[in-house]
Order: C-alpha cells, then structure tokens, then sequence
C-alpha cells in the first residue's frame, strides 16, 4: 500500500475523503489502511466485500496485496480462499 501513497493522484483523491498528510505517512495510518483495505481472515473480507454488495455495489474489485514482492503465483493463491459467502 506504501506505493499507492507516493502517487498524487492517490493522495488527493484520498484528501478528498478526508484523510490528512498525517494518515500517508509511514506507510499508511491505521485509520486510512482500515478504512480502505479489506484485510483478515478469508471470512473477514468477505465480510467487506459483502458490505460493499449490500451497499448496492454490482462489482467489487479485489487486489491481493502481498508484504512482500507479490507475484502472479502469490496473487492467484491469495484468490484461490474459499470464499463460500461470496457470488461468484
């Protein structure tokens, strides 16, 4: 996520809802991570992603993030979680 904050285009959509200088720094605040990454067990975000769908969103995006250099095997394990509560 640290990268996505160095982008201006990020940051000042990000000010736009609120967030402060004081939430980019170090890699991100709590508050901004909570608030605009579902992270957790697998029944966690899916919890978030059905909130967004409840929320009368028709398609959600999912990136998986990784704490290392993700690759496309990283990626595709972190999708491949049941996720039984979840439309597919």
């Amino acid at each position: 996520m640290a990268y996505y904050l160095t982008l201006p285009n990020y940051v000042n959509n990000l000010h736009t809802l609120g967030f402060t200088d004081a939430d980019f720094t170090d890699g991100g605040s709590d508050r901004l991570t909570d608030a605009i990454v579902a992270w957790g067990d697998t029944d966690t975000i899916a919890k978030r992603v059905r909130d967004h769908l409840d929320a009368g969103a028709d398609h959600v995006a999912i990136q998986p993030l990784s704490p290392a250099v993700p690759g496309l095997a990283d990626a595709l394990a972190q999708l491949a979680q049941p996720t039984p509560s979840l439309p597919r």
